[in-house]
């Protein structure tokens, strides 16, 4: 997959901050900066939303498992893996609007398959809006062959769910891959056998905190 030098903004906000800095600009000129100060806070907001800090993984090797996403773990628990129709292990992290929106990679593996779904757009942070809200899945097999499924989940404001990988992409532990607008979720399928390293409300940030291990085989 393509890469390219990390930037200070995510490439993702270019043209929202340039033409937000362009109206706010134009206001302040037409009509006084009091006129022109909400329209500097949206600009400032923008600013902190598409922040793109680049990440050092705390820990490297074929089991351990990084956050996908910025937010708070919101759901830790024994289920079934939708996408694989097998018995799985579901850490799910939120993200407001004040994180940074960029997603890595869990795990260092191959991309098996990509698969969207349309959806509602109903508050990411309730459980049901990991089978209703428009969604996109990314099927990964470690190094190792461990299964292992991050998915993508729209929120109630977030209108636009971006990934940039495709089956047989080849993703570095904690290497950005999406990007997902204004407040969403992100589900981590994992074995059932797994060792989680968090906790519900813990706060995790995106290919820098050890969510879990997965089993050896």
């Amino acid at each position: 997959m393509s890469r390219y030098p990390h930037p200070i903004i995510a490439r993702e906000g270019w043209p929202i901050l340039a033409a937000s800095l362009l109206v706010a600009l134009l206001v302040h000129l037409l009509a006084g900066r009091w006129a022109a100060f909400p329209l500097w806070m949206w600009v400032v907001f923008v600013l902190q939303f598409f922040r793109d800090p680049p990440r050092v993984p705390a820990a490297t090797g074929q089991d351990v498992v990084l956050s996908p996403a910025d937010g708070r773990v919101i759901v830790v628990e024994h289920t079934t893996d939708p996408y694989r129709q097998v018995p799985a292990r579901r850490i799910s992290v939120f993200m407001n609007v004040f994180n940074a929106h960029s997603q890595r990679s869990p795990v260092a593996g191959t991309v098996e398959a990509v698969r969207y779904f349309p959806g509602a757009f109903v508050n990411a942070a309730l459980d049901k809006a990991s089978a209703e809200n428009e969604r996109n899945a990314v099927l990964m097999t470690t190094e190792a062959g461990v299964p292992v499924t991050v998915v993508q989940i729209a929120g109630l404001i977030a209108r636009r769910i971006l990934c940039y990988v495709k089956p047989g992409d080849r993703l570095d532990l904690g290497q950005r891959y999406g990007f997902i607008r204004f407040g969403s979720r992100l589900d981590v399928y994992l074995p059932p056998e797994s060792t989680v390293d968090v906790t519900l409300g813990e706060k995790v940030y995106a290919g820098r905190t050890v969510l879990a291990h997965l089993p050896v085989r």
